[in-house]
């Protein structure tokens, strides 16, 4: 069971870890004038678990809030990831 709830938090970390650098690097490479990739891996690390990270990560870099796209659906997303969270942990006590 403490095996359970130790993968889930170093996911939830990771994922989250990942939207922030991933945010950042967009942001740099936008700003140096190089070339950058789409919004899709963006969209991808937030469905993995990582919407708040990206999400506060846009408004603590003030990068891409003008895109109504991600700042619609940013915090749905973060919604979904809390819930299925919750769910986690939750289903522990499921397989006692």
């Amino acid at each position: 069971m403490v095996l359970w709830y130790v993968l889930l938090i170093v996911y939830i970390l990771a994922v989250n870890f990942y939207g922030f650098r991933l945010v950042k690097e967009k942001r740099d490479a936008e700003e140096s004038g190089e070339r950058t990739v789409g919004d899709a891996k963006l969209f991808l690390a937030a469905a993995l678990g990582g919407a708040i990270a990206v999400y506060a990560a846009m408004f603590c870099m003030r990068y891409r809030l003008t895109s109504l796209v991600l700042m619609v659906g940013m915090p749905l997303l973060a919604v979904l990831n809390l819930y299925c969270f919750y769910l986690g942990f939750r289903s522990v006590w499921l397989f006692l």
